[in-house]
């Protein structure tokens, strides 16, 4: 064998020629002329004689092929040779030395290593890559999609096909989602790793919008949603290169097969939801990743096993959940506006703008990076106002204890007509908070009064809709309760000359 790896087709003509002018030779050369007489090849040769087929003559082997049974040593199982390369720490030199320490006439160690490089060669693109377990796990979008139908209207609806690849195992991961937008993109994350019950050091996205900014070999600019699942998760990110198809091989030769296996085995179902679109498709992957691959002998599932997940990180406490990021200014009342409703933060950042981290639970709030509130998220009905004591001046803690039930509780202990000008008052801001200093100052007025003047009061000034403290102390200091009864759809204005003014606003 040495001559064929030693010797070129030219060189080995050139040594015909050379024996037959009568030039010794050494060993190298005689073994290529004792091939040579065995193939009854003799100089000069036949001009229609090509280097492909000299080298076939010269070098065949019996029954045709490279099968390992013609080799003169033993071959280890180069399957699990490959299969053992990939754990961490683990080389070719450990390997050769655990092979000859078997088998001591086996091969030296650079035929060892170029048999085996040659084995790796004839695996599919994506086992051909040397990944150690646990460390790389590829994420990218198929480019084909699964198709959805509304069981009402009957319009089909194209749904995307989320795949991942962990690197050296091969196993594979799919899911169906409505979009590549960054929920659906980093749900399908949280869903990867509980299903893997792991993560890898290193996740390997394409440059997709909602994974990667701005795509840089030096310096990568990761969405900030993106980067901050993966700060959850303690793994690193580290975006294919562009127009370097070497680096994501591996998920592009596993997007390949998953679509083989999902799209051509699910093509004659129908799916009326995602749920049963990814039903489906669950026991799909579960016959690709159980199948034993040809070369290795073994499944993905058991690679999964013995090499990646024993190197795999655990899961955090709990699973990351999705936020939204949102740069928000402070008002002059210390609160923000997020989904038109409003929160505090501390009093002195008024003016300032903030990061608002926004779940579908709560609403976080940062200043520079720090965290300044959190508050339990409002939705439709709620008060707008989430407010919280220690955010407030000195000024306003005084009043950090109202309420609009406390406000009618004294309002009704008064009396029903003085309990509906109170729940008009609030009723008439936009926000009830705006409206409890007013009805502070109408329930000062009524101080010292009878009931009864109160009522009096109170009904007169909502049947004129004097909602506001001016207005009611007018009506008071000018008795128009008593001096003119108050008429349905009169307005204050109408009676502001019987007495004097009134005030409103």
């Amino acid at each position: 064998m040495p001559a064929r790896r030693m010797l070129t087709m030219r060189q080995l003509r050139r040594i015909m020629r050379l024996h037959h002018e009568g030039a010794s030779a050494r060993s190298t050369v005689q073994d290529a002329l004792k091939r040579a007489a065995a193939a009854q090849l003799f100089w000069p040769l036949p001009d229609d004689l090509t280097d492909e087929v000299l080298e076939a003559r010269l070098f065949a082997r019996p029954g045709g092929g490279a099968g390992a049974g013609v080799r003169k040593r033993p071959e280890p199982d180069w399957g699990q040779l490959v299969r053992e390369l990939r754990r961490p720490a683990v080389t070719m030199m450990i390997l050769w030395e655990e092979y000859r320490q078997a088998c001591p006439e086996g091969y030296g160690y650079s035929r060892f290593c170029e048999l085996l490089r040659a084995f790796q060669q004839r695996l599919s693109p994506v086992m051909r890559q040397h990944h150690v377990a646990g460390d790389k796990l590829f994420v990218d979008y198929s480019g084909k999609r699964l198709g959805i139908t509304d069981p009402v209207t009957g319009e089909i609806r194209m749904a995307e096909i989320f795949v991942a690849v962990l690197g050296a195992s091969n196993y594979t991961f799919a899911e169906v989602t409505w979009s590549q937008a960054l929920p659906d993109w980093i749900g399908s994350h949280v869903r990867l790793f509980a299903h893997l019950n792991g993560v890898p050091r290193l996740l390997v996205p394409d440059n997709l919008k909602s994974g990667v900014n701005k795509a840089s070999f030096y310096d990568p600019e990761i969405n900030r949603s993106y980067g901050r699942m993966t700060a959850h998760y303690d793994v690193g990110v580290l975006p294919a290169r562009p127009k370097k198809p070497r680096d994501k091989a591996a998920v592009e030769a596993g997007v390949r097969f998953a679509q083989t296996y999902i799209l051509g085995r699910l093509r004659n179902q129908t799916f009326f939801s995602l749920d049963e679109a990814n039903a489906a498709v669950g026991i799909v992957m579960a016959q690709m990743n159980t199948r034993p691959m040809r070369k290795l002998g073994v499944s993905r599932a058991d690679l999964l096993e013995t090499l990646d997940r024993p190197a795999l990180r655990p899961l955090p406490p709990t699973d990351y959940e999705y936020a939204e990021w949102k740069l928000v200014r402070v008002g002059l009342d210390y609160h923000v506006e997020v989904e038109g409703f409003y929160y505090s933060v501390p009093h002195a950042l008024i003016r300032q703008q903030v990061d608002a981290r926004i779940t579908s639970s709560t609403v976080e709030l940062f200043h520079k990076g720090q965290r300044i509130a959190a508050h339990q998220r409002r939705y439709g009905g709620a008060r707008r106002h989430g407010t919280k004591v220690e955010h407030m001046p000195a000024a306003h803690r005084h009043y950090a204890d109202w309420s609009p039930e406390r406000f009618e509780r004294w309002a009704a202990q008064i009396g029903p007509n003085t309990q509906g000008l109170i729940i008009a008052i609030l009723a008439r801001r936009p926000h009830p908070e705006q409206g409890f200093r007013t009805c502070m100052g109408v329930l000062r007025l009524y101080k010292g009064l009878e009931k009864a003047r109160v009522e009096s009061v109170s009904a007169y000034a909502l049947a004129i809709g004097a909602l506001n403290s001016k207005s009611v102390a007018s009506i008071l200091t000018h008795n128009l309760d008593l001096v003119v009864p108050a008429e349905e759809g009169a307005s204050i204005d109408s009676h502001a000359n019987v007495r004097g003014p009134l005030y409103f606003h």
